[in-house]
């Protein structure tokens, strides 16, 4: 099984000096669970100039890959919501990692003067096959990433179809 790795990378090396390494946090949980291999979209000698081939090595890392895990403790960058996309488009299974009371996760939100218990957002949830709290909750939704229903790039056509029924 492969395991590609979504979520933030340094931009450059001043940033990589103080970069916290999540995956290596990821790696050892998710390594308990599953008999893996791991794809890290920055370890790698490309030339960052050239913004195709970089595009085109994550887009393949993802083909490649079994499962993807997103790490969402942080703010989302743009990469890292296109590897969703990306994710959907090669029917692939995606679990977020996603805590409660963190940016794209909020609770008891009022909007319009309607109160949202557990807000997540909705690209995020649309996108996400599973989410969880902590990457060490990975054991309790192993059976539904491997065997249950996956989510591919139709979400959209059916969130559009949802629109039609309101």
């Amino acid at each position: 099984m492969k395991i590609y790795l979504a979520g933030s990378v340094p931009k450059g090396d001043a940033e990589a000096a103080k970069f916290d390494n999540w995956r290596e946090r990821y790696q050892q949980v998710l390594g308990k669970v599953f008999d893996a291999s791991f794809i890290d979209p920055y370890d790698r000698k490309l030339d960052e100039s050239d913004f195709l081939q970089v595009f085109g090595v994550d887009c393949k890392h993802i083909k490649d890959s079994d499962l993807i895990v997103v790490y969402a403790e942080n703010r989302l960058g743009v990469g890292t919501s296109q590897e969703m996309v990306v994710a959907k488009y090669f029917s692939k299974p995606v679990l977020t990692v996603l805590p409660k009371d963190t940016y794209h996760r909020r609770q008891n939100v009022v909007f319009n003067g309607s109160t949202v218990k557990d807000w997540i957002h909705p690209f995020i949830h649309s996108f996400s096959d599973a989410i969880i709290e902590d990457i060490k909750d990975v054991e309790t939704v192993k059976d539904n990433l491997l065997k249950g229903r996956i989510k591919t790039i139709s979400i959209i056509d059916e969130a559009l179809d949802y629109l039609e029924t309101l």
